[in-house]
């Protein structure tokens, strides 16, 4: 069981907590601006590159005694070893006696560490490989023998959003097909997504992947059902019905085979994959049929590059690390509770609600390894937006609000180019107003860095109070020479991997959501209440019987 164990005395972990402690006084007046009068080459000192991204950490409230000092805190919790742990295949997920081997999914083909979880992991991805490139072709039939146009990804929670968020930020490298082909997301349960999507569709060219680790979440399940009648429907009961138009990605065969679904039209997964953890499996079906067997597997390789270098580059340029020890820092010494995400390009709409889940999900956690309390507060609250429309909804809160917020500033070098057949035309206008997102993401982290010493110094004079700026609002800055299948790939394991790396500093298991599962058991009480299947409401509190009265369309007493 992976409990942790503390390999440097006691007394040594103290000494490092005082010191940050004491740097903490000093650096919660501490202004940015100061910081970066006292260092004019704080750039260079407080920026990594790995290319192709560039990490800027510069604007945040640090120097490098509380660098060193959040580096040592990492040596005296083991950091380095832990991180030996997660690409073995230890069992570090210990309360479900399970390894966490995402890793493993972007393994090279040809691994010589990992020679047989490779060749599992790319079995699997070749299969996948198969039948992209067969749909692609226009190969792949319907019951009635006609050619596949729309592909309708069901699934919920990880199973959705990784997918949704990968493909809608990759919608550039949409690879060309043999017939148009288009990918669609259904996740809620209330069925309002399938409402406004079936009756767009033919039953005849339309392929259903149903996405289930376990093969039985309620929301999944309720959405195949639904659309398993309306095929029907049109369709006939007919074993080929199901057969033709359903694909499964699981780890539990047996069910995919009870449910109907062929032999050959199922994919695996391993339960050493986290379900937020999963799209560089199967489970990225959708994004390998957005951007091809190719482009799939430059994805793979940007976090494998990621995974390299989280396990090799020393802490102080360990960009994973330094998320982590930056979030902490902001979290746990300057009381920054809440950090929002905020990319400067329309492709990675989906992106922040993708980190709520990985981040939320993954360390909201108050409980140790050793089952004690935790002792700092761990998870903030993730939050974002497009930039451009952050600016002009929520951006009044982080410059002038009362609330200390710390951010993520996203950004692409390159967007457009006249070799991009597309934009063609109007390559020059479209490349203005990329240079008009890149010019308002410096501006907003600048002015939120620098507050008032941000403007000119005619606008100082006089400056009503209600329009001043009072600043040090920290941020990290992230520059991608373009937003690719690789690229994206490293910024999503890098994300993965600072959220292990807080984890370790809090002490607790990022790798399960027991949160998450006792809700859905409740659920399933109520359910057959509002069934009419059940009248007994004694048991339940006054709100929910108050409640469920009015949704069976009774009278309150």
């Amino acid at each position: 069981m992976s409990v942790i164990q503390q390999p440097y005395p006691l007394e040594e972990k103290e000494t490092v907590l005082s010191r940050l402690n004491a740097l903490k006084q000093h650096f919660e007046h501490k202004h940015l601006q100061e910081l970066f009068q006292q260092d004019p080459q704080r750039f260079q000192h407080f920026s990594v590159n790995l290319e192709p991204v560039t990490f800027d950490f510069s604007k945040h409230r640090i120097d490098q005694d509380v660098l060193q000092a959040l580096v040592q805190l990492a040596q005296v919790q083991d950091l380095k070893q832990w991180i030996k742990r997660l690409f073995s295949q230890e069992q570090v997920n210990y309360t479900e006696q399970r390894a966490a081997m995402h890793w493993a999914l972007r393994l090279p083909e040809q691994n010589e560490q990992h020679p047989e979880l490779a060749a599992e992991v790319h079995t699997q991805l070749q299969r996948m490989f198969t039948l992209v490139e067969k749909i692609h072709a226009g190969q792949y039939r319907g019951a009635t023998g006609e050619v596949i146009q729309d592909v309708v990804n069901i699934g919920v929670g990880g199973s959705d959003l990784g997918p949704l968020m990968v493909s809608q930020a990759l919608s550039d490298f949409k690879q060309p097909t043999q017939r148009p082909l288009n990918v669609h997301f259904v996740s809620t349960m209330d069925g309002s997504q399938l409402s406004d999507l079936l009756h767009k569709l033919r039953p005849e060219t339309t392929l259903f992947i149903i996405s289930s680790k376990s093969f039985g979440t309620i929301d999944t399940l309720s959405n195949a059902q639904t659309v398993r009648l309306w095929l029907e429907k049109t369709l006939g009961q007919d074993l080929r019905t199901i057969q033709h138009h359903f694909i499964g990605v699981s780890t539990k065969p047996e069910k995919m085979t009870a449910w109907g679904i062929a032999p050959e039209n199922q994919f695996l997964l391993w339960d050493w994959v986290g379900g937020r953890y999963s799209l560089w499996s199967c489970i990225g079906l959708p994004i390998a049929l957005t951007i091809g067997v190719q482009g799939f597997q430059h994805f793979l390789a940007g976090a494998h590059a990621v995974d390299e270098h989280f396990q090799t580059a020393p802490f102080e340029q360990n960009i994973p690390v330094l998320m982590g020890l930056l979030g902490v820092w902001n979290n746990n010494f300057l009381d920054i509770q809440t950090h929002a995400v905020l990319p400067y390009d329309g492709r990675l709409k989906y992106f922040a609600s993708y980190l709520q889940q990985l981040e939320m999900e993954s360390n909201g956690k108050s409980i140790q390894r050793n089952s004690e309390k935790v002792e700092w507060d761990t998870c903030p609250i993730i939050w974002g937006e497009v930039g451009p429309n952050a600016q002009h909804a929520f951006y009044q809160l982080l410059h002038q609000g009362t609330q200390s917020v710390s951010s993520d500033f996203i950004a692409p070098v390159q967007r457009y180019n006249a070799n991009q057949f597309t934009y063609a035309d109007n390559a020059d206008a479209l490349i203005e107003q990329h240079h008009l997102a890149l010019s308002n993401c410096l501006a907003q982290s600048r002015l939120l860095a620098f507050g008032n010493q941000a403007l000119d110094a005619s606008e100082l004079a006089d400056l009503p109070t209600y329009k001043q700026y009072a600043g040090n609002q920290p941020s990290s800055t992230i520059l991608m020479q373009e937003l690719n299948p690789y690229s994206l790939g490293m910024l999503i394991a890098m994300y993965e991997h600072k959220v292990f790396v807080q984890s370790v500093l809090w002490n607790i298991n990022p790798f399960d959501q027991w949160g998450v599962e006792k809700g859905k058991e409740i659920a399933n009480q109520l359910l057959p209440v509002l069934n009419g299947e059940q009248a007994d409401v004694s048991a339940l509190d006054a709100s929910t019987q108050g409640l469920i009265a009015i949704l069976m369309g009774k009278q309150r007493g």
